[in-house]
């Protein structure tokens, strides 16, 4: 079953703002650029994917993705995560792809395995729709499609529930996924404490992020102590 995974990335900038209190611009952009290219690593490394999709407007992005050798699909309005994944999945159908395979970019335990797992048991089973919900079981990380445009992303808040509902109203079989290596993504503080111990725990690569994060840390040992 031809297969395309399908990143979508926000200008690094603008990304994570929530962790504003937590890092300064420099350290979040560099964060969000070494997360997505160990995402985008770990993606190429799935054999049963036929292509993958990098869809961004950041100049850096795209430079990341031409060096991989993905298809590069322009965001030109920057309308959102759902507006993004549309982009990809228009470009699926023109180019008679069977399914898609939507990821967020923050994921970076993202493990090639696993994903073989789900693409095969989806397969196996003929769901239309897989969710993988994040590690609060209420966002959404991953959307497996098929046919892509079975059902339209629909990221935010409570987007878990929400793909459920959008399946059962279009008639479109069903499933949540267990899959930890996805269940982590960095959107506040608590967030990045965990995938910190994470990968300490873990023997998992995620090598780019590895290294912006021990490069915060070392940034924050060298920093003056605050004056009382």
């Amino acid at each position: 079953m031809r297969t395309i995974a399908i990143l979508p990335i926000k200008s690094f900038g603008a990304a994570k703002q929530r962790l504003a209190g937590e890092l300064g611009t420099g350290a979040r952009e560099a964060l969000v650029q070494a997360m997505f290219q160990d995402v985008l690593l770990a993606l190429r490394h799935v054999p049963q994917l036929d292509a993958v999709a990098v869809v961004s407007a950041n100049v850096v992005a795209q430079r990341a993705a031409r060096g991989e050798g993905v298809i590069l699909l322009d965001d030109e309005h920057e309308a959102g995560h759902s507006e993004a994944a549309q982009i990809g999945i228009r470009h699926a159908v023109e180019a008679g792809f069977e399914r898609v395979l939507l990821v967020a970019g923050d994921t970076p335990l993202l493990d090639p395995g696993a994903v073989s797992e789900l693409l095969d048991d989806a397969e196996a089973d003929g769901t239309g729709l897989v969710v993988v919900a994040d590690r609060h079981g209420t966002g959404t990380n991953a959307l497996l499609i098929h046919p892509p445009t079975a059902v339209a992303p629909s990221f935010g808040p409570g987007s878990c529930v929400r793909h459920q509902e959008l399946a059962a109203a279009g008639g479109v079989s069903c499933r949540v996924a267990d899959v930890p290596s996805l269940a982590i993504d960095v959107d506040t503080p608590e967030d990045l404490t965990e995938l910190s111990r994470l990968l300490d725990a873990s023997r998992v690569k995620a090598t780019m992020t590895r290294g912006a994060l021990s490069q915060l840390d070392r940034s924050r040992a060298s920093s003056p102590a605050p004056v009382s």
